[in-house]
């Protein structure tokens, strides 16, 4: 963001924030810090907002349905009151919705994230990552985020949920609207919502008249109570699926591209030791799992001698708890070996990510297809390496020199 309305932060423990260009550059030592002298932090920002960055705090929070609301899950300037998204069902079910229509919606979209249906996808995720590397094959440096893991979640949500493959350009430029721009004017923001909107319902459109075998028509097909879904829920669930199944996906595999271009000994054990890929991957994900979630307080009540108010703002930032030393040992060292793994980047509670079995498969894949084309690689200046603001963090720019094996 080059046009911040948020000064600098001053004190991360009473003043912080998720956007701030620290924070994003490098939020691992902020949470360390804050893990010691203040593990429940507070900001004015965003009308109110509260940090818990141990794990027993993030898990406690994440399964403690009473006292929070899951209704909107993006922080922003904009806090919505119960009469702007009501619960239990949100603008976005089933990560916006509470119980008990969280676990209507959710056993509604499951089928579609189980193991068979997304190995069903495996070998469009090989060839697409194929094809992005073939793009590159030549060069000796080239930007391994922009060119290639930027575009692999892109390509499969859009073939998942049926639309053309030719409007995944527009897919990363919503999700950059919704969870980057946070701190852009409201009505600019509101227009450029419009705008997507506008998109998605006449996708869904196409699809009524055009019924076919994708995520949308199972979709507008479903019911509920013998009702079919309205149309603003069905477009609130396909949005979800874009930011949750894109944003995420991308910054995973970039931040292991990042991990693996400076660490060569791990790129040597993953070519020697294939059987080792899908450890590493929970590893990969332990250490740099990219999603900050957020829920509203639900009702006035003390937090751990702290007063939360009805309406106010907690960041669950699942990256923090996964780097907590009482649960993890050595948690800032990546082991790929790692065996005791139950790490929180999937999330925690009943919230837990839908779509974690797809984001799997498009780590793996994409890993074993980049060392099979480019064992041999590292950052071409580790300065011009950028990160995403907000509550996903990857890399947006990842430059990397190719060795002489590539290729």
């Amino acid at each position: 963001m080059t046009d911040r309305r948020h000064p600098p932060v001053q004190n991360w423990a009473t003043d912080f924030d998720h956007t701030d260009p620290g924070w994003v550059a490098d939020p691992y030592p902020i949470w360390d810090d804050l893990r010691q002298r203040c593990p429940v932090a507070h900001s004015d920002r965003y009308g109110g907002t509260w940090l818990p960055v141990t794990h027993e705090l993030v898990s406690e929070v994440a399964y403690d349905t009473d006292h929070f609301t899951s209704r909107s899950v993006v922080v922003s300037d904009r806090r919505p009151g119960p009469e702007d998204l009501p619960a239990p069902i949100g603008l976005s079910p089933p990560i916006t919705s509470d119980p008990p229509f969280h676990a209507i919606a959710r056993r509604m979209l499951l089928p579609a994230f189980t193991p068979r249906p997304v190995a069903a996808l495996e070998p469009f995720t090989r060839q697409l990552c194929r094809d992005l590397l073939a793009q590159t094959a030549g060069q000796a440096s080239f930007d391994a985020a922009v060119e290639y893991a930027g575009h692999i979640p892109v390509g499969v949500i859009v073939r998942f949920l049926g639309f053309p493959q030719e409007d995944a350009h527009l897919f990363r430029g919503f999700i950059h609207l919704v969870l980057e721009e946070v701190d852009t004017p409201e009505e600019e923001r509101e227009a450029a919502f419009a705008e997507m909107d506008a998109y998605m319902d006449a996708q869904i459109a196409d699809h009524i008249a055009h019924p076919r075998d994708d995520l949308t028509s199972l979709l507008i097909d479903a019911e509920i109570d013998g009702n079919k879904l309205p149309v603003e829920l069905v477009r609130g669930t396909i949005v979800l699926l874009m930011i949750a199944g894109i944003d995420t996906t991308w910054s995973a595999i970039g931040a292991s591209l990042w991990h693996l271009a400076q660490h060569p000994e791990d790129r040597r054990r993953l070519a020697s030791e294939p059987d080792l890929m899908v450890t590493a991957v929970e590893e990969l994900l332990r250490a740099y799992a990219p999603v900050t979630m957020a829920r509203l307080v639900a009702t006035d009540f003390d937090f751990h001698g702290h007063p939360f108010k009805e309406g106010d703002w907690l960041l669950l930032p699942f990256p923090a708890a996964n780097r907590d030393p009482a649960i993890f040992e050595n948690p800032d060292r990546v082991q790929l070996d790692r065996a005791n793994n139950r790490h929180a980047a999937f999330g925690l509670g009943r919230h837990r990510c839908l779509g974690s079995h797809l984001a799997r498969m498009e780590l793996r894949v994409a890993l074993e297809e980049w060392l099979a084309r480019y064992p041999d690689f590292e950052l071409a200046d580790p300065s011009k390496v950028t990160w995403s603001a907000g509550q996903v963090r990857g890399p947006r720019t990842l430059p990397v020199t190719i060795g002489r094996h590539g290729g």
